[in-house]
């Protein structure tokens, strides 16, 4: 189950389309779909968890936790909406392709991808390009 959870003044434009999209990723990758909660915030919020968590005292877009047993998908993503709209700026995209890129990140770091060396990063933006497109044929 996907639930997304609000801890700022923002909204999904359209939660079930972006719920059917998760699902059919975490199918189309072989995986199951577990409990799955998206919580949007603001920057305050990521940071503090941030520097209690991971010991870093730096603003970032996204933070997971995964909880994944095996093949059953499940975590915590926590995502700044702060830094997502700066993102999309910063990267010259819409605020919707630059926050999907990033609920999918969440998910595919559960799938077992890194981003930490260069060629980890370009594997992350190749498969969440992929994602992306499935995401804009719905």
């Amino acid at each position: 189950m996907i639930l997304f959870n609000y801890e700022t003044d923002f909204e999904l434009a359209n939660e079930s389309k972006t719920e059917q999209w998760i699902s059919s990723i975490i199918s189309e990758y072989g995986f199951e779909e577990g409990d799955i909660n998206y919580i949007f915030c603001d920057d305050e919020y990521l940071l503090k968890l941030n520097v209690e968590f991971l010991k870093h005292d730096t603003l970032t877009d996204i933070i997971s936790f995964d909880y994944t047993l095996g093949k059953l998908i499940s975590g915590d993503i926590y995502i700044s909406v702060e830094r997502v709209k700066e993102n999309a700026l910063v990267f010259c995209q819409t605020l919707d392709n630059e926050l999907n890129r990033v609920l999918i990140h969440g998910i595919l770091h559960y799938f077992g991808y890194k981003d930490k060396t260069e060629v980890d990063i370009v594997t992350m933006r190749n498969e969440e390009d992929k994602c992306l497109a499935k995401f804009n044929k719905l």
